[in-house]
């Protein structure tokens, strides 16, 4: 299929961009394109002016600063995959982004324009969320912060205004030798999980779990922190019983249901690959404790 007519303008700088969208009417703003394009030609959007950003260099980069990370809206997904600082500061991150999609798509695609398309599946969104990421947006108004928390708005559909462009992603990282874990099942590698699990955890000098972040992705209409598996965690040693209570409290979410994968299938997935993500991430962070040999 082929896209409906739209216009198609192309800024070299933010703020160029940011006037454009306050003064067109039914516009969106095309980053990598990866799921724009192709909702596009599937007509399932029909925007009359399309705003590519991907002029805007200034939206384009990956730092360290006062102790977080700032990623920039436009970053592309292949440079979060081979960033040492990732690899070093965010180790959740990177293992995340290597299951969204292809080398080839990752080429294109980019870290803000997976977070706004918002797709309850998809990896960046749930590790986000796992790590309290702030995001902000910028409009010809301003700019205001956004927990990624708060980004929710409903199911696909980013708490931003209309004349708001998502900048910059800000990333506080958890402090050396926890431990992470991303796991997820999809039916062929690259597709969208059906359910996915973001764990981090670290430890205290006792070797009792000190702080604890589970976050399920796939299993409802945007990815669902777990409180209850938090809070039941933190102080114990995380031995087996601990493991089953956090996957029975995980396989007892409200989950979706749909033609392909019914709702009890995904509790059930969220349950197993909770206990093995939380059980991989202590034991990377027990490895930790210990040191090298």
């Amino acid at each position: 299929m082929k896209a409906p007519a739209f216009r198609y303008l192309a800024p070299d700088t933010l703020a160029e961009a940011l006037r454009l969208l306050a003064w067109e009417q039914n516009a969106r703003v095309l980053a990598g394109g990866q799921s724009l394009v192709a909702m596009l030609n599937m007509r399932f959007a029909f925007p009359d002016c399309l705003i590519d950003i991907n002029r805007v260099a200034e939206l384009a980069y990956l730092r360290e600063s006062d102790g977080g990370i700032e990623i920039g809206a436009m970053t592309r997904q292949r440079d979060v995959e081979f960033s040492p600082l990732v690899a070093r500061r965010l180790p959740l991150w990177r293992e995340a982004i290597l299951q969204v999609g292809h080398r080839q798509t990752r080429n294109r695609g980019t870290v803000g324009g997976s977070l706004c398309q918002l797709d309850p599946s998809a990896e960046l969104p749930t590790v986000a969320l796992a790590m309290d990421a702030e995001l902000t947006a910028a409009s010809v108004r301003g700019e205001r912060r956004l927990r990624m928390a708060d980004f929710f708005a409903g199911y696909m559909t980013p708490a931003l205004e209309a004349d708001e462009i998502l900048t910059s992603i800000r990333v506080q990282p958890w402090p050396a030798g926890h431990g992470h874990a991303f796991l997820e099942f999809a039916r062929r590698c690259g597709d969208f999980a059906i359910v996915s699990v973001a764990a981090l955890v670290a430890l205290d000098a006792s070797g009792r779990l000190a702080r604890v972040s589970l976050t399920l992705g796939g299993v409802a209409a945007a990815p669902l922190r777990m409180p209850a598996v938090e809070a039941a965690l933190t102080g114990s040693h995380g031995v087996e019983d601990d493991l089953d209570q956090a996957a029975r409290l995980c396989g007892e979410v409200v989950a979706t249901g749909d033609s392909q994968v019914p709702a009890w299938y995904r509790q059930r997935l969220a349950s197993v690959l909770a206990r093995r993500a939380l059980a991989l991430a202590l034991a990377r962070a027990c490895a930790h404790e210990e040191g090298p040999p």
